[in-house]
């Protein structure tokens, strides 16, 4: 999926055009109104006409001779009829699952669901060999154009009919078309009704493909072995120092005790606790940001209410989540600086970059690879619904372009497999690119550290610049999706938050140890500006995301973007210091608690499976939502309850096995090493900044 006001904005122009319809001209209106009402039960006003409607040939074929698939669905819509003139349930059945117009069409419902387990539930054997079953589709009506008025408030709306399996679309166009050219006793346009084939669904399920099989084989395979040496640990090792290497890896037993094992705060010098707090909220808003977009996207019987919404000053913590992103390279950067450079310190300025690169590789790309897998096959076989039709969202892309983001560089494309894996493009460039700047900060200290500061303000030049000479515009309503790609998603307009925590890690790195004498005026005015810095860039937009409001110029809104990156970045630099230094207060003791511990460790899971979960509870659903911020919680709730459980398992099966493969990359130790609390966060959660491997943070992103 993606970056909140881009996805939201694929309902822009229809909350826009809503707005528009706060006036509609009385007596026009209740005429139009009254005209509609005839269709009001659809399903049931064809199927009181069908015993007077003249079934033949034409019915289900315009202009062309009638071919086998013709005469098949002519001869079970003749049945259908029979049927249906006799009083057969099953018949009846038929047509009861058709939707209607829909209610509250001026509140912006604009979908109908009908019944869609009664239609594919029906199956009836009408003689030995022939049975027909229940096609779902949903029908597409402009109302203005069957009613022949051009009215603004009358939009397009998609309904639900149900029909013999054996008719396509096309016959089911011409049909609905006849039908109701018949009841409403005027000529209907052939645009103003469509059923397309990508919507219709029938109980019949899709035969495994290779990939399916795969994946199954690679789940069961993995999910034997970690039964078998789960079984292993418990019933044949009595001292789990002497556990092997490989029972280590795939000990289920093992892995939750490295998940779950929880360190007090402190307990370590060589640790940042508060990042653990950190992180974990900033995940806790990325997957709360993405259900407002899922709710957004889903059958509601309220979706203008956006509208209002949109104005209000809660929705600015929703529509500006993007700053959790920034969180998160923050981290990023600060964890590869200054793991590497304490390990450089005692190699002498050696890097082992391979090593480095292959380390980040067998974190990131093995669960990486299989929610591209599972999101395409496995989501099909748990879930299904009336809005399932296509499948996964983003099955297309997947299926042409899943090699871009398997190699990261999909934030330069358009097609976008794992939408959400964006970040992780964005992330990997400025892990590649880190060595460079490891050596050169080794070499050459502050000189090192002043070409990067320049670099920082070349970058946010390059931003600034790109949003002036392009006019792009990241408010709500001017917002387009070229500014998104242009100014969001690429790696040179992005980077400036991953280089920030990237000096500041260099600057720990050299101050390690030391204790910062600040007066209680400087402390209280640093606070001051991190607070003001993190709510001006909440809410600095808050007076021009008014509809009515006057528009924000191009230079406003550049200087915003650039100096808020930046802003946002040094705020959160100052938490991290103000808790490491004993200046944090309240806010220290909140995000260093121990309780953030297991899910900072699972972060990177459930980051990769939330929005797996957020589409399968969204497109199964049954009948119209109701959009509400309370709604909007509940879901949200639900989906992360389900999402830690799916991404423990998740855990357990493909990122503890793969990730424990360190185990038997570089040099091996003569002696056994000091078991030492691990609190410092890396891939999969915490990491000594003693341990002599590169890490980085877990890529849990918005």
């Amino acid at each position: 999926m993606v970056n909140i006001v881009g996805v939201v904005f694929l309902c822009g122009l229809s909350l826009i055009s809503a707005a528009q319809l706060k006036d509609p001209e009385g007596d026009g209106v209740l005429l139009d109104f009254q005209r509609a009402s005839q269709l009001r039960s659809l399903g049931l006003e064809i199927a009181g006409h069908l015993k007077d409607f003249p079934l033949d040939d034409s019915s289900v074929v315009e202009s062309r001779v009638p071919t086998p698939d013709d005469l098949q669905c002519l001869s079970d819509m003749t049945a259908l009829m029979a049927a249906l003139q006799s009083g057969q349930y099953w018949a009846l059945k038929m047509f009861d699952a058709w939707g209607s117009i829909p209610s509250g069409l001026l509140a912006g419902n604009m979908y109908d669901l009908g019944n869609f387990d009664e239609c594919l539930g029906i199956s009836k054997e009408i003689i030995p060999g022939r049975t027909i079953q229940g096609k779902y589709c949903f029908l597409s009506v402009s109302l203005g154009q069957v009613l022949g008025v051009n009215s603004a408030f009358l939009g397009t709306f998609k309904t639900a009919t149900c029909f013999p399996a054996s008719c396509s679309a096309t016959h089911m166009n011409t049909f609905v078309g006849q039908m109701l050219k018949q009841l409403l006793n005027i000529s209907i346009p052939s645009t103003a009704l469509s059923i397309s084939d990508s919507s219709c669904q029938t109980s019949e399920s899709e035969p495994w493909d290779g990939l399916t099989i795969f994946m199954i084989v690679i789940l069961s395979t993995m999910g034997t072995l970690v039964a078998l040496f789960t079984l292993w640990d418990y019933c044949l090792v009595k001292n789990q120092d002497q556990l092997p290497a490989i029972v280590k890896i795939f000990s289920a037993r093992v892995n939750s005790r490295a998940l779950f094992r929880v360190v007090q705060a402190n307990s370590n010098p060589n640790v940042i606790d508060c990042l653990h707090g950190i992180r974990c909220l900033s995940l806790v808003w990325v997957v709360f940001c993405h259900q407002y977009v899922m709710s957004l996207l889903s059958a509601n019987i309220n979706i203008f209410h956006a509208v209002a919404w949109e104005e209000t000053p809660y929705a600015s913590f929703i529509l500006h989540g993007f700053f959790s992103v920034d969180s998160f390279f923050v981290l990023g950067g600060l964890l590869v600086a200054l793991i590497a450079l304490r390990l450089m310190d005692r190699t002498k300025g050696k890097l082992n970059v391979p090593l480095m690169y292959l380390h980040r590789l067998i974190r990131i790309v093995p669960l990486l690879a299989m929610a591209i897998v599972v999101s395409l096959k496995l989501m099909p076989l748990i879930t299904s619904g009336p809005l399932f039709a296509s499948g996964y969202t983003q099955k297309a892309m997947c299926e042409r372009s899943w090699y871009w983001t398997l190699l990261f560089v999909n934030n330069y494309t358009n097609d976008k497999c794992l939408g959400h894996s964006w970040y992780l493009a964005v992330d990997m460039q400025m892990f590649l690119i880190s060595p460079l700047l490891l050596i050169a900060l080794y070499k050459w200290g502050k000189k090192a550290a002043a070409g990067i500061f320049v670099l920082i303000v070349l970058l946010s030049g390059c931003l600034f610049a790109t949003m002036m000479v392009n006019k792009y515009s990241m408010v709500f309503k001017q917002f387009s999706l070229n500014a998104q790609r242009d100014v969001y998603y690429p790696t040179h307009t992005h980077a400036m938050p991953w280089l920030i925590g990237f000096l500041f890690g260099y600057f720990l790195h050299l101050n390690r140890g030391r204790k910062f004498k600040l007066h209680w005026a400087a402390v209280g005015l640093g606070w001051i500006l991190c607070l003001a810095m993190i709510f001006t860039s909440i809410f600095a937009l808050y007076p021009a995301a008014q509809w009515s409001g006057p528009a924000l110029s191009t230079l406003a809104e550049a200087f915003y973007y650039t100096l808020t990156r930046v802003g946002w970045s040094m705020a959160l630099c100052w938490v991290i210091f103000a808790c490491m230094q004993g200046y944090g207060g309240l806010a220290n003791s909140f995000l260093s608690s121990p309780l953030w511990q297991p899910l900072s460790r699972l972060s990177y899971s459930v980051y990769m499976w939330h929005m797996f979960f957020q589409e399968v509870n969204g497109r199964s659903m049954r009948t119209n939502s109701y959009f509400s911020d309370y709604r909007t919680m509940l879901n949200f709730w639900s989906t992360f309850g389900i999402t830690l459980c799916f991404a423990f398992a998740m855990h357990l099966l493909i990122e503890a096995p793969f990730g424990g493969l360190d185990h038997f990359l570089g040099p091996k130790r003569k002696s056994p090493p000091v078991v030492k609390p691990k609190s410092q966060i890396d891939d999969n959660g915490p990491v000594n900044l003693e341990e002599p491997k590169v890490a980085a943070p877990a890529p849990a992103v918005y």
